[in-house]
């Protein structure tokens, strides 16, 4: 701290320093740890886990005042590309912002004979979360959903091959709840058909598949920072890619539509911004104002990146988090398995959990809105996995697709699957009271 005597000027510097000082004191008042007590405090499903160091990254980059993508931007994507193992990491400003890029990408006419087209097919499953499947619809393109397994709740790979059309073009999956797809069977079923493939590894930042990290296996693959993943910016996200051309695309798509690739504030990286000719415009047009893409503006700002540097120092202790906490839930309930399905990681895989997700067996005694209702009135947070079967949703009523079959486990999961959490701000203590509420329940 300065001394407020002192007739010397502040520096800048002093000042910033001095003020991040004092936002270290403010967390440690006003975020102090609080005592657990069973059935008065709450259990959530998932929360934002943060430390003095978040908040004061958070105003270091407010004092600078740059309210859009900047310095703080560029050093978290090359940090995250770095940790995911990706040649680049484009940030975004949210994880469904990164689907919509992700997918609209393969759009451009930039990739000739594999650009989708509008009427081309999408493969996809049906039980999952809205926005892995609205790019693909938000594109004209068709989706073609096919079932779940139970357990892993992830794609039926002996549904690919069936689902297959000479209109396919693409498969589109998520890693459930963090539990890595069968990446072997996708990827090898991508490869002989030429399909692209998208990762939607928003619940999964840090599983592997074949000890290699979820994100490398797809054409482009994305994650999200929202409060209840891995690490958080509040809202953000980010697009991986190995491939330079499709990096230049999703940012494309990301920036407006642009043709332009210099970075905000920046001109003339290309070293002729006048030397363009492109569409019908006039030889010499201005190269930052030439649109080659139908485009959103979806950057992060530089506030949201900061947090995500600083929560990225502890990624690896919340994925350690996340793995204790699901296994220890796993053994509390192991001997429930009468009446409850407990879940599986997919073979070959190292799961990053998200969630735990349990499903009420049909010859169990109780339903699923039971076992939720007993929990919330315990205080302890659930959540359905996700939409459920998305072909009974009122949104997609109308939709134009294909299905592969009845689809019998997507509905199981619609009526039976409900999910807890595993997130690192629980403890033992928090883990004990889901698993003794759990256990009285399910044996009364």
């Amino acid at each position: 701290m300065m001394d407020s005597t002192s007739t010397e000027p502040a520096t800048k510097e002093a000042l910033r320093a001095q003020i991040l000082e004092l936002v270290a004191q403010y967390h440690g008042v006003a975020f102090p740890a609080r005592p657990f007590v069973p059935g008065v405090t709450p259990v959530p499903i998932s929360g934002r886990v943060f430390d003095a160091a978040d908040m004061q990254s958070l105003v270091d980059s407010g004092l600078d005042f740059w309210l859009t993508t900047g310095r703080f931007a560029s050093q978290f994507e090359k940090e995250f590309a770095q940790v995911t193992g990706a040649r680049t990491a484009t940030l975004v400003n949210s994880g469904s912002s990164a689907n919509l890029l992700a997918l609209t990408a393969l759009t451009s006419p930039k990739l000739g004979e594999r650009q989708l087209k509008p009427g081309d097919e999408v493969i996809t499953v049906a039980s999952g979360f809205p926005t892995t499947v609205n790019p693909i619809i938000q594109n004209g393109l068709v989706p073609v959903f096919v079932d779940v397994q139970l357990a892993t709740y992830d794609v039926d790979v002996s549904q690919l091959e069936p689902a297959l059309s000479d209109r396919t073009r693409a498969v589109m999956l998520a890693h459930t709840l963090g539990n890595p797809f069968d990446l072997a069977a996708v990827t090898a079923f991508c490869r002989k058909h030429n399909l692209w493939l998208v990762e939607d590894c928003c619940d999964a930042l840090g599983a592997t598949f074949g000890g290699k990290n979820v994100g490398t296996f797809g054409d482009v693959a994305t994650v999200s920072f929202y409060p209840a993943h891995h690490i958080t910016m509040g809202e953000g996200g980010a697009v991986l890619t190995n491939g330079p051309k499709l990096k230049t695309l999703v940012e494309s798509f990301r920036d407006w539509g642009r043709d332009c690739w210099c970075e905000p504030g920046k001109d003339n990286t290309c070293g002729k911004r006048f030397d363009w000719q492109l569409g019908q415009l006039p030889f010499g047009f201005d190269h930052k104002y030439t649109y080659s893409h139908i485009g959103y503006n979806l950057k992060a700002t530089d506030m949201q990146a900061a947090v995500g540097v600083s929560q990225l120092r502890k990624l690896p202790e919340f994925i350690a988090a996340r793995r204790r906490n699901f296994q220890y839930l796993h053994e509390g309930l192991k001997d429930l398995g009468d009446v409850l399905l407990l879940p599986q990681a997919t073979p070959g895989s190292e799961p990053s959990w998200f969630g735990f997700p349990l499903a009420v067996r049909p010859e169990a005694t109780f339903t699923r809105e039971q076992l939720i209702r007993h929990l919330d009135g315990k205080k302890i947070g659930t959540r359905l996995l996700f939409g459920g079967n998305l072909l009974r949703q009122p949104a997609y009523a109308n939709v134009q697709h294909r299905r592969i079959g009845e689809l019998p486990n997507s509905d199981f999961v619609m009526n039976r699957v409900l999910w807890l959490g595993v997130y690192p701000g629980l403890t033992d203590t928090h883990l004990d009271y889901v698993i003794e509420m759990i256990r009285r329940f399910a044996r009364s």
